[in-house]
C-alpha cells in the first residue's frame, strides 16, 4: 500500500501527540497519484485525522479519482490525468481540507461491526505472556483488554487484504521484536504499538503473535476477495483451542466471524 511504512511507530502518549494536528500536506506521488499526509511519525490524533479525511473523501464529488486508499497517516489519492490534471486535484484538495479542525477530528461510526473469534495463548498465540508482560498485565487481563475493545480497520498493507487494526489501550505501545520471527501462520494475531496486525498469509514478522483467527482476510477466489474495509468496526472474540481448530477445520473463510451491519 503505497504511503505505509509496515509496522509504524505509535509516538503514544508524546508531547508530539499532544500538538495540533495540521492539515494535511498535499504531495506528488508518482504520476498519477496524490498523498495528504498528516506527518511522519503516527500518532492517535494523525490517525483519527486520517479516518475522518478518508470519510470526507469518501463523499466529496472528486470528478477523475480513481481510488482512495487511507494509511496510519496519510492518505493516497490515485486519478486519471485524461480526466483531471495534479494541480487542479490538489487545488480542489486544499479547499476542501483548508477549513477542516484537524485537531478535533473524529471518524464516522462504524457501519460495519466484525466478531471474529480468536484463540488467545497456547500454540496459537505463543508470544501472549511475554506481550501482556510489556503491557504491564496478566495474560488473562490482557485477553480481556484486548477483547473488550472495539477495533477499527486503520488500514489494509503489507499484504493484499491484510487489515491494521487499532487502536489498543497506551499500555499496548509495544516495540516491535528485534529479531524477525522466522513465520507465522495465515491468521496469526499479532501486536505491536498499540496496533493488531491479523496475518492474511503465513509470513515472517517482527511482531508478536497472541493468537490466532480462522478467519481469512484475502481470498483470491472469492468475488470480493478483500471482505474487510478501512473503517470497519472488529471486535475479536476468544475462543478455546479447540474451537478454532474446528473451524480451520470447516475450510470456511469466515473462520466462525459474523458481521453485523448498522443502523
Amino acid at each position: 500500500m503505497t504511503g505505509f511504512r509496515h509496522g509504524g511507530q505509535m509516538d503514544s502518549g508524546s508531547q508530539r501527540d499532544k500538538t495540533p494536528v495540521e492539515g494535511p500536506e498535499v504531495l506528488p506521488l508518482g504520476s498519477t497519484a496524490l498523498l495528504l499526509r498528516f506527518g511522519l511519525t503516527v500518532t492517535p490524533r494523525a490517525t483519527a485525522a486520517v479516518q475522518a479525511l478518508h470519510d470526507m473523501l469518501d463523499k466529496a464529488d472528486l470528478p477523475g479519482v480513481t481510488e482512495i486508499l487511507p494509511s496510519l497517516a496519510s492518505v493516497m489519492l490515485r486519478f486519471d490525468p485524461a480526466k483531471v490534471t495534479r494541480a487542479d486535484l490538489a487545488a480542489r484538495l486544499a479547499t476542501l481540507t483548508g477549513t477542516r479542525d484537524w485537531h478535533a477530528a473524529e471518524p464516522r461510526p462504524a457501519m460495519r461491526l466484525w466478531q471474529v473469534p480468536v484463540a488467545f495463548g497456547g500454540v496459537h498465540g505463543p508470544m501472549l505472556e511475554e506481550a501482556s508482560a510489556l503491557a504491564g498485565l496478566s495474560p488473562e487481563a490482557a485477553v480481556r483488554q484486548v477483547a473488550e475493545t472495539e477495533l477499527r480497520v486503520l488500514a489494509i498493507g503489507f499484504a493484499p487484504g491484510q487489515p491494521y487494526l487499532g487502536l489498543l489501550p497506551e499500555g499496548w505501545n509495544l516495540p516491535r521484536l528485534s529479531d524477525l520471527a522466522p513465520q507465522v501462520p495465515q491468521g496469526a494475531v499479532t501486536v505491536a504499538v498499540r496496533q493488531i496486525v491479523l496475518f492474511a498469509n503465513a509470513s515472517p514478522t517482527g511482531w508478536r503473535q497472541i493468537g490466532r483467527a480462522a478467519f481469512r482476510p484475502f481470498r483470491p477466489e472469492a468475488r470480493d476477495p478483500a471482505p474487510l474495509r478501512a473503517g470497519d468496526a472488529l471486535r475479536l472474540i476468544p475462543c478455546s483451542g479447540d474451537e478454532l481448530e474446528a473451524l480451520l477445520h470447516t475450510g470456511d473463510p469466515d473462520g466462525g466471524a459474523r458481521c453485523q451491519v448498522r443502523a
